[in-house]
């Protein structure tokens, strides 16, 4: 991409808000007379102060946790000491060490459960300190492009560490890696998340947590290496959803996660290249059976969803919800398909 070079006045303009002294010769705007200091602009101390009143109030609902694989974060969910987190974070273990903002030695933490199917899990500090800061989630139903948010969390074990950035796109379905969990309508956001992060807080400047940090995109042209500027957060809904369900039953009763009812393997077109999602089996009066669908069929498109491998399946039905009726492009003995599927729930 090519770099230009701003006219004079947009010059002028720069030097301007970041408190500089005037405006260069020839510029169009007039600057403030020689021998004064033009004022700080009231609106950068205002995002200053609206940052570090944000950084005092929710840095200390983030927690450090260890496990026997590494480090990860969390958030402090209510005041009886459960915390939520990445299911990734804790793995297959049972008891953790969490080291609490405000405090200098470890609490023992013992796992409620872990739901690796939307990489969430909840643990419960064994003994709960007389004063909790539980955060406060905010509405996912409000978060737009455009706004800033902050991302908190233990990134490369350095505890208590904050970044900044906007969301860049809502909605987004995301999957960790074939075989592994596909995540639906994730927070994309520009803030680092880094190895650390997962599980921590992704809050606007109101002080509200809108997402559950999870995992940054990974680029392939990078030898797959982390995609700088692309992080993805789990929605404050359905964090509260299925963590509330987590704590009352000790599992998730009801995912609101669409199906098919199938299992499902990625085929292979003539150029070897990802052809579409062939089914395996189906599940007897499920979705997909009493649609019509059967062992053989070629999934290869979800309403406007292109399919070409079980991710991109994943993907599409994860941007779904359970009830609703989508048409499904398949391929039967090469002759292409259309059925109408009313989702079921995984």
């Amino acid at each position: 991409m090519a770099l230009t070079t701003p006219a004079p006045a947009l010059l002028c303009a720069a030097v301007l808000i970041a408190g500089g002294s005037g405006c260069t010769p020839g510029s169009s705007s007039a600057g403030p007379e020689r021998g004064t200091r033009a004022p700080a602009p009231t609106v950068t101390a205002e995002l200053q102060d609206a940052y570090q009143r944000v950084v005092n109030d929710v840095l200390p609902s983030v927690v450090q946790i260890t496990t026997e694989d590494g480090l990860g974060s969390g958030v402090v969910y209510d005041d009886d000491g459960h915390i939520v987190t990445n299911a990734h974070v804790v793995g297959e273990g049972e008891e953790f060490e969490v080291l609490l903002a405000t405090g200098q030695e470890p609490e023992r933490a013992e796992l409620v459960a872990s739901y690796p199917e939307q990489d969430l899990a909840v643990i419960k500090l064994t003994d709960v300190p007389d004063r909790l800061r539980p955060v406060t989630f905010g509405d996912s139903a409000k978060v737009e492009v455009g706004q800033i948010v902050l991302a908190m969390g233990n990134p490369l074990g350095l505890s208590s560490s904050v970044t900044q950035g906007i969301v860049s796109a809502v909605g987004r379905a995301v999957s960790e890696g074939e075989g592994e969990a596909t995540l639906g309508n994730m927070v994309q956001t520009s803030a680092d998340i880094n190895p650390g992060n997962s599980g921590g807080a992704l809050v606007n400047l109101s002080g509200h947590v809108i997402g559950i940090p999870t995992l940054a995109a990974r680029d392939p042209g990078l030898s797959g290496g982390q995609a700088p500027g692309i992080g993805f957060a789990i929605p404050a809904s359905t964090v509260t959803f299925l963590t509330d369900q987590m704590i009352e039953h000790g599992r998730v009763v009801d995912s609101g996660r669409a199906a098919l009812g199938v299992s499902v393997r990625t085929v292979l077109g003539d150029g070897f290249e990802p052809a579409g999602a062939a089914i395996v089996e189906t599940t007897e009066g499920g979705p997909a059976d009493r649609a019509g669908l059967r062992p053989g069929d070629v999934v290869v498109g979800v309403g406007a969803d292109e399919v070409t491998d079980v991710v991109s399946l994943a993907e599409a039905l994860a941007a779904r919800r359970p009830g609703r009726t989508v048409e499904v492009v398949y391929e039967r003995n090469e002759d292409r398909r259309t059925t109408e599927v009313t989702l079921g729930e995984a």
